[in-house]
C-alpha cells in the first residue's frame, strides 16, 4: 500500500512535465511508439476509442482527430494531475 502511494506521489509531483520528461528519458523514442500505436489502432470517422491510463491524452487527442466529430474518445487515468 505504501508503495502505491509512493508511485502515485511520483507521478503527481512530475504530471505538468511529464510528456517533455518522456522525450527526454527515451531521446524522443517515445513519439515514435505513439506514431506506430496511433496507425495501427486504424481509428477512423466515427469510432469510440477508449484510452486506459492515458496520461496527459497525447494518444487521445490524436484519436480524436482520426474519430472525427462523429466518433468519441474517452480519457481515464488513476492520477487525476495527470487529466489537468
Amino acid at each position: 500500500d505504501e508503495k502505491v502511494h509512493e508511485v502515485a506521489k511520483v507521478f503527481h509531483s512530475v504530471a505538468s512535465k511529464y510528456d517533455v520528461m518522456n522525450d527526454l528519458m527515451s531521446g524522443g523514442l517515445h513519439r515514435l511508439w505513439k506514431t506506430f500505436t496511433i496507425a495501427q489502432a486504424g481509428v477512423r470517422p466515427g469510432f469510440k476509442v477508449l484510452d486506459i491510463a492515458g496520461g496527459t491524452g497525447d494518444l487521445s487527442k490524436a484519436f480524436a482527430k482520426q474519430a472525427g466529430p462523429s466518433g468519441e474518445v474517452w480519457l481515464t487515468d488513476i492520477n487525476e494531475s495527470m487529466l489537468r
